[in-house]
């Protein structure tokens, strides 16, 4: 049981340590170099090209006689019904994007750009090249702004009379899917280029938010996602090219990526940026990354959060950037209940919640009433457990007497039918429900800022000065230890079972509202089952002595 419990407590709060995404990305490399190539015969399922408006590809003559510069730097702000973006001339780049529908930690509106690094690193859809570039600098020039007359669109345009350059952008009403172009020609050839975002992402009101970001591309050849946290490029600028689906940049519960349409061909550079945030000024490493690799790139991109419907809907690979963990097979189908069950019943997370948690218990009962069971027998077997204790006391593990203190105490188990592991295996049937739960609370954005009573976000530990979810745990963890029958006669180990109710409370402690929620619903069920059980199967009745046959023939007790 012990070892159970010790089990729990790494598998919770120990694989964000033990669990280390492989990718293929190796450091050191440089920028000229790429360093993976996908087979050209590799097959490029129709599901990975979302559709993009050839009327939205950048192009235009093949030289130009007269420059087209801006005189003065603006701004062009955009609304849509899910963005609020604000961009510049100066380098046709975007200095704010804005989820409408969603808050940051601190309660403001979402703002996905890292504005403190932009001084250092460059605004988001600023362009990179690998070899080089023009004699003007693109990031640095003021382009002529093109609104679309829908207002749903902007154009941008810059040449010097040698460098012809544009980008377009195309957004729907109340969609997160965008459509984005953009070439760059010297002397009317194309001049292959990438399009970076670097910085950071996402909530930068998080704790620790650069541990939550990572750079990730879906690489087709091996039909997988691969996730890089900044370190990776801790030696400069990291090319890593292939057969990518999409790549881009992510925090724990929003993506930015770039989708290829026409090609799944990428190539991407990622860069791990030390940058202050609006909330800490602190420089630590963030990722970046840059996509495209050709004179002109042609592009889906999706800026959002990682619903699982609104990824499905883009594109079916996209759905892989929620990250459901070891037992997804799990964790999958647990939130799609979860979200059936709000969206259809309580309207309320932290009672589907409960909910949830009661079913997958009483589904349950019958491996728990046969562990009751065992436990109950192994309770009035008690007597002569201290009976074989008093008899051989004193002696050390490794004394030869040690080994006929096992014998008989095996023995008399199996004279009354009694499995001294029983017990372990329903709590070792809770592990993968746990961490489940644990894996919901972590990567499902309809779980974050979720409230229930006094709870304000489900996904993070309460906000209270004394968390009252984790001390009602521990009363209730006590009150069901108390009612449960100890098992084994070990007194060391009973002394040390009288603790765990205090350990989980200290595990707890930190974890989010929704997973000590799930935990705390567990005992209450528990409790009531433990009564139901105590009440129909007295002490005196769950013990029968073998039948003894007489002389005569009859059987006695």
């Amino acid at each position: 049981m012990v070892l159970a419990f010790a089990l729990m407590g790494i598998i919770l709060f120990g694989t964000q340590y033990l669990y280390k995404k492989l990718g293929y990305a190796t450091p050191g490399a440089t920028e000229t170099k790429a360093q993976t190539k996908a087979p050209a015969a590799a097959k490029k399922p129709s599901d990975s090209k979302p559709t993009i408006d050839a009327s939205l590809a950048a192009g235009g003559p093949d030289a130009v006689s007269q420059p087209v510069v801006a005189q003065n730097e603006s701004e062009f702000v955009l609304d849509t019904a899910v963005y609020h973006i604000v961009f510049t001339n100066r380098g046709a780049a975007v200095k704010s994007w804005t989820l409408r529908r969603f808050d940051d930690s601190h309660g403001n509106p979402l703002e996905l750009v890292n504005s403190k690094a932009a001084s250092k690193v460059g605004l988001p859809f600023t362009v990179r090249f690998r070899q080089t570039g023009p004699t003007s600098d693109l990031n640095a020039a003021l382009w002529v702004a093109h609104p679309a007359a829908d207002g749903l669109g902007i154009t941008y345009e810059f040449s010097d009379g040698q460098t012809l350059a544009s980008k377009t952008f195309a957004f729907t009403k109340d969609g997160y899917l965008v459509q984005f172009a953009d070439e760059v020609k010297v002397n009317g050839a194309g001049l292959p280029h990438l399009v970076q975002w670097r910085g950071g992402f996402g909530d930068m009101a998080v704790d620790s938010p650069e541990a939550h970001q990572a750079m990730i591309h879906y690489d087709l050849s091996s039909n997988k996602l691969v996730s890089e946290p900044a370190k990776t490029a801790k030696n400069g600028p990291l090319p890593v090219d292939g057969n990518f689906s999409f790549a881009g940049i992510e925090d724990a519960y929003f993506t930015a990526v770039f989708l290829s349409p026409l090609s799944n061909q990428l190539q991407t550079t990622m860069f791990s940026d030390n940058v202050g945030t609006y909330v800490k000024a602190e420089e630590l490493p963030f990722p970046g990354i840059a996509v495209g690799g050709e004179g002109r790139n042609q592009l889906g991109l999706f800026v959002g959060p990682k619903q699982l419907s609104e990824l499905q809907a883009v594109n079916p690979k996209l759905a892989n950037v929620i990250d459901w963990g070891w037992f997804g097979l799990i964790a999958k189908p647990l939130f799609l209940v979860l979200q059936w069950m709000n969206a259809g019943y309580v309207h309320n997370y932290g009672w589907a919640i409960i909910l949830l948690t009661v079913g997958i218990n009483v589904a349950m009962f019958p491996l728990k009433l046969a562990n009751l069971k065992s436990m109950r027998k192994m309770q009035a077997l008690q007597p002569e457990l201290n009976k074989i204790n008093e008899r051989y006391k004193g002696l050390s593990m490794t004394d030869p007497k040690a080994q006929n203190k096992q014998q008989e105490t095996m023995d008399l188990y199996k004279k009354h039918g009694v499995n001294p592991m029983g017990g372990c295996l329903p709590m070792l049937i809770q592990l993968p429900f746990l961490y489940a739960f644990y894996k919901v609370l972590s990567v499902t954005v309809e779980l974050r800022h979720a409230e229930w009573l006094w709870v304000h976000d489900l996904s993070q530990p309460e906000q209270l000065a004394i968390r009252m979810l984790p001390i009602i745990m521990v009363a209730s963890s006590f009150l069901m230890q108390k009612m449960t029958p100890m098992a084994g006669g070990d007194p060391a180990q009973q002394k040390v079972m009288q603790f765990m109710p205090l350990m989980w409370g200290y595990f707890f402690w930190s974890a989010s509202s929704g997973l000590v929620l799930y935990w705390l619903t567990s005992n209450v069920v528990g409790i009531a089952q433990q009564w139901f059980f105590n009440k129909t199967a007295p002490l005196n009745t769950v013990l029968k002595t073998p039948a003894i046959t007489s002389r005569d023939g009859k059987k006695k007790a």
